[in-house]
């Protein structure tokens, strides 16, 4: 699972007993040769449906960008601009590196509290791999700084994978992964919030409306359908209305 190149189980095991901020500060050199980089296949499915239905974009924002995987995207899909955001600064350090471009600049920044300067900035926001880091009751200070980020009539888009059948082995997996952080987070501090299963389309849906988006979700057909026809991947699009204020939040019925 892991290449000659990245972290040691002894590594992992350390990163994982400090914050999230400090432990990716850690992992960053090697964090490009783990599985938790955002694979090259979904970046090219998000891109390759970005450009399909929306053209091309102004400027592009990347929440928790991390070493900036998602950044080679956002210059093809932007014309202007792209930000890279994220509240490690050993991995904006990695980021850096990488895409050396006058186009390209990084923030070091929450994204609980994204700051003013970035504001009615950018005509794309993207996020990839990072949800699992914010419990459900800090979505709405993460929404609602990316609403705020946006133009009117941006996009925030972002991949979003269909429940797994409990029957299933990466289930029980994720499930497993997910008490022992809890269990870790209860007697170890600072804690590291890491879960899998606290990011349902409902509940992410209904936040994101909150905020002032309107939402609509995209199959994302590289991956395949489930047995029962659901798609195995979708997309996301919370778009900023064009008009001032907030949406009305309407109650519809979860997918």
């Amino acid at each position: 699972m892991f290449s000659s190149h990245g972290p040691s189980v002894r590594e992992l095991a350390a990163q994982a007993l400090t914050s999230v901020e400090r432990g990716y500060d850690l992992l960053a050199p090697k964090f490009d040769h783990t599985p938790f980089r955002t694979p090259d296949r979904m970046l090219d499915a998000v891109e390759e449906t970005l450009a399909q239905r929306e053209g091309s974009f102004g400027a592009g924002l990347d929440v928790c960008c991390g070493t900036g995987a998602a950044i080679g995207m956002l210059r093809r899909l932007c014309r202007g601009r792209v930000t890279g955001v994220d509240v490690s600064a050993g991995m904006l350090a990695e980021a850096s590196r990488a895409h050396a471009d006058e186009r390209v600049d990084f923030v070091r920044a929450d994204a609980r509290a994204l700051p003013a300067t970035l504001g009615d900035s950018y005509d794309l926001a993207v996020s990839f791999g990072a949800f699992g880091h914010f419990l459900p009751a800090e979505r709405p200070a993460l929404f609602s700084g990316v609403h705020r980020a946006l133009r009117p009539g941006g996009v925030f888009a972002f991949p979003i994978g269909a429940p797994m059948p409990p029957a299933s082995p990466a289930w029980w997996a994720v499930a497993g992964f997910d008490a022992a952080m809890r269990v870790r987070n209860a007697v170890w501090r600072p804690p590291f919030v890491m879960y899998y299963r606290t990011f349902p389309l409902s509940g992410v849906r209904e936040d994101l409306r909150a905020a002032g988006f309107t939402v609509e979700t995209v199959p994302l057909e590289h991956f395949g359908r489930q047995p029962g026809g659901a798609p195995r991947w979708r997309l996301v699009l919370a778009r900023r209305p064009e008009g001032p204020g907030r949406m009305p939040v309407p109650k519809v019925p979860a997918e």
